[in-house]
């Protein structure tokens, strides 16, 4: 008896690591970012990250003031 439960837990073992099928995971879908160019120095960022005045798209608050300022 003893040796007929080891070998069903020896099989269910078995089983658990070489047969079962691994869980089908839902895979994420993947946003699409739109990249901008900033006004001022070229640089391409994100258009969540951007910064927007007037229209323009700057990359930092440096380059925002820099064109402010001409």
């Amino acid at each position: 008896m003893r040796i007929l439960f080891f070998l069903i837990v020896i099989g269910v073992v078995v089983w658990f690591f070489f047969f079962r099928r691994p869980i089908q995971r839902t895979k994420k879908k993947q946003t699409e970012e739109l990249m901008i160019e900033c006004c001022e120095c070229g640089t391409y960022i994100s258009s969540e990250e951007a910064i927007v005045k007037r229209g323009e798209y700057f990359c930092s608050k440096t380059c925002l003031n820099k064109r402010g300022q001409r």
